[in-house]
């Protein structure tokens, strides 16, 4: 043991490096966005070990000067390593903009939830850019946390309280309702809980590896699927006093 003859398993938890790097972010954001009525965001989602796609990513999104922050949806990891969680960061932490991370089902796996939730903080948040409120969000459960509260209708319960400082809502989440990840009993009542929030304009989600675009419940509110990264596709959604629209991008 004097010797250093042992190591440490690579599920074991030793994050060296940026920590709490949401909150860290959405400080940025909501400061640089703050009293903007058009705001202009990127989607990236499902990197998993794709370490070349993320990097060419990340020199897209920089050649560009137009954008405010980058959402991404989740699954950074294939097996939730540690060492995976920080590789992906570190290319993330290349980006010019400010960016958010929401969990995905394969940064559980193992110790990938501790690993997250290190890095980037807690499961489900939320912040205000410009007028509009953003819900990030964990809505799926895995084996072996079926006790785990997901979607967490208490979160959204609370953060439903205090609706003066915005007028329109957004959702991200990595699986959308209808997956087989998702607990079928909540489906509808998830989608009840997200119209209760001002003017709530779309929904946005991983974990399919396909670009999407969806009416799942026909009640007017798209879920926009962003496909992985290895297809070198990203969206750019641009909120305007008026409504929004949404482009689509290769790189």
């Amino acid at each position: 043991m004097s010797c250093n003859a042992f190591e440490d398993h690579s599920n074991s938890l030793n994050i060296e490096g940026p920590k709490d790097l949401n909150a860290q972010n959405i400080a940025r954001i909501e400061t640089t966005c703050l009293h903007k009525d058009t705001i202009r965001f990127a989607l990236v989602s499902d990197t998993h070990d794709w370490y070349n796609d993320c990097t060419d990513y990340v020199a897209a999104i920089n050649q560009r000067s137009d954008l405010d922050f980058v959402i991404h949806l989740g699954d950074l990891t294939d097996y939730g390593l540690p060492a995976e969680h920080i590789r992906t960061r570190d290319i993330l932490l290349g980006l010019r903009v400010p960016f958010v991370v929401i969990i995905g089902n394969h940064d559980m796996m193992g110790n990938g939830r501790r690993s997250y939730n290190a890095i980037y903080g807690p499961d489900n948040f939320s912040f205000i850019a410009g007028n509009t409120k953003f819900l990030c969000m964990k809505t799926f459960v895995v084996d072996l946390e079926l006790t785990t509260k997901a979607p967490d209708f208490s979160w959204l319960h609370n953060e439903l309280q205090d609706s003066s400082a915005y007028v329109r809502t957004v959702a991200a989440m990595h699986i959308k309702p209808g997956d087989a990840q998702f607990d079928k009993t909540k489906k509808e009542a998830f989608q009840d809980s997200l119209k209760r929030f001002p003017g709530l304009c779309f929904a946005l989600h991983g974990h399919d590896h396909a670009v999407q675009t969806e009416n799942i419940f026909n009640d007017g509110i798209l879920y926009y699927g962003e496909t992985s990264i290895d297809q070198r596709h990203y969206f750019v959604f641009t909120l305007h006093p008026t409504g929004y629209y949404v482009r689509e991008y290769f790189f």
